[in-house]
């Protein structure tokens, strides 16, 4: 017999996996012949940029590069600072349990450390520490039956759930450019270092589309032509649309901005600015959400029904939630003086994050690069802060999905006598939060008179309820009713039964003979 059923369908987006992994990019740096030999290098950085990915099966696959900036002293009386900018590229292949084709991929990388190791006056080995967080997602269609049409007496157990149904997803490409303006009076030589972060992340809802929009903060540090060490900070707008169909203000967005590309040069028109060229793909997943009232288990008195049943994972209850914390304390830098500070890199290493029922706990460092200026030498010193912050948990559960984004706010580094520095730094911690919720999807509903006996006798049994059972369970078991069994035995709160409790059930007229004889063994009749 065909059962006639009305479905919906919904697009769940499942987290495959979330992990961070580490790894190293190596290789030598010859200086070129217009600049002179290296005698000792002050300080490294670099900006990471991830051109191409791919999710392969069992593995990801990331190429990139990192843009590299080397301060060092040169062996030549005439000159006390020079800087190489050089290029590590790298292809890394990461496994992925589960991994296959088609999977959607973020990524987020940052550069923890750079070393730099002098082999002779005109090479160098530079080894950089790369942190790939990395969170992969699958696309599922799932139809849910809805309504049975055609089945007499059918009994259905329905859970009601809300959840993240996935509406699409899209990137776009931005291009970002500008030209950054210094002191008129420098004449720009080198670029000694240059920090590329996004901030200032937002969007906004048109018709069918989502407008991306933020900021690409810029730090520059140069040398001019009488070897003075100059600053230019700027900021550049991020711009770009992405298609979304039927997108509106009520459905979540997540978005991801990646760096592809970073270009920053001396502007060759103009002899005190900086020219930044930025290639930027913002991504975005979109969720609507879902009120569903799903069944989760059926039967009927009158009908011998099979099913096949299958588990799914949605996400549900996903939010996001800034704050921001002051990280203070006392360092003491050997060499550092009032007045000759240049800068100062901040860098927020999460370490690890605790979650209560209470409390989600992180954990990590806040590493400060201080650059500063010594009896006309530049020196570099890391230091490390450590930290720890909280915010309330709102789920009242530990088992939560947690993604989170550390950015750096507004710094205060005061210098003291002797090398001592108050510092405060503002760590904004952008927290999305969601939890998973297990579904089970019943599909595939037959229906035959298979196995079915007709009974006459009307007396009753009495079943005494046992460890696990529920009013559902017994009423199936004995081919019964919710309903008949509530009535009968004047239980008001169907969803309260108690071990040990004793329940009359009628028999109907018809009756599978598994049951008849689950009666007989474990019931008095």
């Amino acid at each position: 017999m065909e059962v006639e059923v009305n479905k919906e369908n919904i697009c769940i987006n499942r987290l495959i996996t979330e992990k961070k992994e580490i790894f190293f990019v190596q290789n030598d740096v010859i200086v070129p012949d217009t600049k002179p030999d290296i005698l000792n290098t002050i300080n490294a950085s670099g900006n990471i940029c991830i051109n191409k990915k791919e999710v392969l099966d069992g593995k990801i696959k990331a190429e990139g590069n990192i843009n590299t900036y080397i301060m060092y002293l040169p062996d030549s009386k005439d000159e006390n600072l020079r800087a190489l900018n050089c290029v590590l590229d790298f292809s890394q292949n990461i496994t992925i349990e589960g991994a296959t084709e088609g999977m959607t991929l973020i990524t987020n990388a940052i550069v923890k450390d750079i070393e730099c190791k002098v082999i002779n006056g005109r090479k160098i080995t530079l080894k950089a520490g790369v942190e790939l967080d990395i969170k992969l997602y699958s696309n599922e269609e799932v139809s849910i039956i809805n309504q049975i049409n055609n089945i007499k007496n059918i009994q259905l157990l329905n859970e009601s759930f809300s959840i993240n149904s996935l509406i699409g997803q899209g990137k776009t490409i931005v291009y970002a450019k500008d030209t950054l303006k210094g002191d008129e009076k420098d004449k720009i030589t080198e670029i000694l270092k240059a920090d590329v972060i996004i901030v200032n992340k937002d969007l906004k809802y048109s018709y069918n589309k989502i407008l991306t929009k933020a900021e690409a903060e810029i730090k520059v540090m140069y040398l001019t032509e009488d070897n003075r060490i100059g600053r230019i900070d700027g900021k550049i707008p991020i711009v770009g649309f992405i298609d979304m169909k039927g997108i509106s203000e009520d459905n979540i967005c997540d978005i991801n901005y990646e760096m592809k590309n970073i270009l920053v040069k001396l502007n060759g028109t103009e002899e005190h600015s900086i020219y930044v060229e930025l290639e930027i793909e913002p991504t975005c997943i979109a969720y609507e959400k879902r009120e569903l009232n799903i069944i989760q288990d059926l039967y009927s008195p009158t009908t011998n029904l099979k099913f096949s049943q299958k588990k799914v994972v949605s996400v549900a209850q996903k939010m996001e939630n800034l704050k921001n914390y002051d990280i203070k304390g006392n360092v003491e830098i050997s060499g550092l003086e009032e007045g000759n500070l240049i800068d100062v890199e901040e860098i927020p290493i999460l370490e690890n994050i605790k979650t209560t029922d209470s409390k989600i706990i992180y954990r990590g460092q806040l590493s400060l690069n201080f650059i500063f200026t010594n009896a006309n030498t530049l020196n570099s010193v890391n230091t490390k802060i450590p930290f720890e912050v909280s915010e309330e948990n709102i789920y009242k559960t530990n088992e939560i999905n947690i993604e989170t984004d550390l950015n750096i706010g507004n710094t205060s580094f005061e210098v003291n006598t002797g090398g001592k520095v108050e510092a405060k730094v503002e760590l904004q911690v952008i927290t999305k939060m969601s939890k998973n919720v297990n579904i089970n999807i019943i599909d595939n509903i037959e229906a035959s008179e298979d196995n079915i006996i007709e009974d006459d006798y009307d007396s009753l049994i009495l079943y005494v309820v046992a460890e696990g059972d529920s009013l559902w369970k017994i009423a199936k078991k004995f081919n019964s009713t919710i309903e008949e069994l509530s009535i009968l035995n004047g239980i008001e709160d169907i969803q309260n039964i108690s071990v040990g409790q004793k329940i009359y059930i009628p028999k109907f007229n018809y009756i599978k003979k598994e049951n008849v004889e689950n009666a007989r063994e474990k019931a008095t009749i």
